[in-house]
């Protein structure tokens, strides 16, 4: 089977804020999406930035075959929400924007506002697969792309900057332990048993510390001298596939001029060594070619593709 996650950059019908102008733009946009998944041909694909979802609808017809979808309840302000299409059909096991208990809500602005749930819903599904059932959750964390009151997206001033920095931070640290305690749920006491994957827009890489909450106890990362040696830890642990992923091709995103990993997939211990590949864009494909992003998202509004290349696994059934 091959899971993947893509991101698939303001997928809203035309005329709206955030959308395309016209619908040649739309239409234009949805064969280029279409044409990727098409030869992607996922088993599971989670997606990240479905703004309306007729949109998502408008889109399935030209995949061909039959496909099933899910999305979240939970959109952000901008209306955008994570979701799944399968090639089975697919059982809601969680549709949640609350953080877990115990965690308080976190500053958000200069004001005393603060974020009480995740910003955009975190959505956890079951389905059939020829290794036995494959529980799966889709998240997309909050942005590094910092904000600014009034609709600024540059600061007044650097003090300014870092502290919407730090807010920022502290929403994506609290949305990474919102879907780490979705997958302990997810893994119901032991990975070892049960087939989990975890997967979606994190916007960060894979050793910064929101991404390092999802992979459980410590060790045995793939790579390391512990990943063959079993130990009780195993149970809880989630393995993010990056290291597999060739290293030419290990980004998903471009961010002024800069190549990075932000979109990622992990996987519990009844999977991971199943592993037979893992990459970016599509399989056997060339390296992703992805247009630069800078700190103005508007500049992307109404082009067609997406900014970010799909990440996938091929996990052997």
């Amino acid at each position: 089977m091959l899971l993947a996650t893509w991101n698939l950059e303001n997928l809203y019908r035309p005329g709206g804020p955030f959308g395309p102008a016209d619908k040649a733009a739309y239409e234009t946009k949805l064969a280029a999406l279409a044409a990727v998944i098409t030869e992607l041909d996922p088993t599971l694909l989670g997606v990240q930035e479905v703004g309306d979802p007729e949109a998502l609808r408008d889109l399935v017809p030209l995949l061909g075959g039959d496909w099933h979808t899910a999305l979240s309840r939970h959109p952000d302000g901008r209306g955008i929400r994570v979701g799944f299409l399968s090639r089975t059909p697919l059982e809601v096991l969680s549709d949640t924007s609350a953080f877990p208990a115990g965690l308080r809500p976190v500053q958000a602005d200069d004001e005393g506002a603060v974020a009480a749930a995740t910003g955009r819903g975190v959505l956890a599904v079951e389905l059939a697969t020829g290794q036995g059932p494959l529980r799966a959750a889709v998240c997309h964390l909050k942005s590094k792309l910092l904000s600014f009151p009034g609709g600024r997206f540059q600061p007044r001033d650097e003090g300014e900057r870092a502290r919407f920095g730090a807010y920022a931070l502290f929403r994506r640290t609290a949305e990474a332990t919102t879907l780490r305690a979705l997958a302990d749920d997810l893994l119901a006491g032991d990975g070892r048993a049960h087939g989990v994957a975890v997967m979606g827009d994190l916007n960060d890489e894979v050793q910064a510390a929101t991404t390092q909450i999802l992979l459980g106890p410590q060790g045995s990362e793939i790579g390391t001298p512990g990943y063959q040696k079993p130990d009780r830890g195993d149970a809880a642990r989630l393995w993010n596939v990056a290291p597999m992923i060739p290293a030419d091709r290990r980004y998903s995103r471009v961010n002024s001029g800069r190549r990075e990993l932000i979109d990622h997939i992990l996987v519990s211990h009844r999977l991971v060594f199943g592993v037979t590949a893992a990459g970016t864009g599509l399989p056997g494909g060339e390296a992703p070619r992805l247009p630069s992003v800078d700190a103005d998202p508007a500049d992307r509004r109404g082009r067609p593709g997406s900014d970010h290349a799909p990440v996938w696994v091929r996990i052997e059934d």
